[in-house]
């Protein structure tokens, strides 16, 4: 069974090399009729509606489309970079919907802050800052990438070239010296 899964793969991957060489539009029609219709499943049995799933199965078939040359066999299949993509879109589509319209935004100037909020927010940044420095620099590096970078894990396993598992350890470790030490 392993040499069949092993031999489909490695025509999924000629397959997105096709398209990233020669935009072979032969190769992404067959990419898309198998991949397609599984990642909008994936997504709907993630939670996502169908009008959301079809719409970021059609953003992950474009980015395979635009960006085929990110493909790299050797760090995942073609099948994770692929449900990895539509995991990452549904993502962003939920953080878009969550994120008001600018005409339901208020307008015109802010009531003052209560000098007491303004004190303790300054405290508490204070001792924020003092409790970051003391964490362990690796630590310190990936929540500031998560957290004032605004990265995703994912992202930041991109740009450094560390596990995926690796960076969520350190960052849920950090986290629990930075709520141990905010009290």
């Amino acid at each position: 069974m392993n040499v069949v899964v092993e031999a489909e793969e490695q025509d999924w991957a000629a397959l997105v090399r096709r398209v990233d060489r020669d935009k072979d539009k032969a190769a992404f029609a067959a990419l898309f009729r198998h991949f397609a219709p599984r990642v909008k499943a994936f997504l709907m049995k993630s939670g996502a509606g169908e009008a959301l799933a079809e719409e970021c199965t059609q953003e992950v078939m474009a980015t395979l489309w635009q960006k085929a040359h990110m493909f790299d066999p050797s760090r995942a299949s073609v099948s994770t970079w692929i449900y990895t993509i539509a995991r990452n879109r549904k993502i962003d589509a939920l953080r878009r919907q969550r994120r008001p319209e600018p005409e339901d935004l208020p307008w015109g100037p802010e009531a003052e802050p209560d000098q007491a909020e303004v004190m303790t927010l300054q405290q508490e940044s204070e001792k924020l800052a003092k409790a970051m420095k003391k964490l362990p620099e690796k630590q310190r590096k990936l929540i500031e990438k998560a957290y004032f970078g605004d990265l995703s894990h994912s992202e930041i396993a991109a740009e450094t070239g560390l596990p995926l598992g690796t960076i969520k350890s350190r960052i849920r470790l950090a986290l629990e010296r930075l709520r141990h030490a905010m009290g």
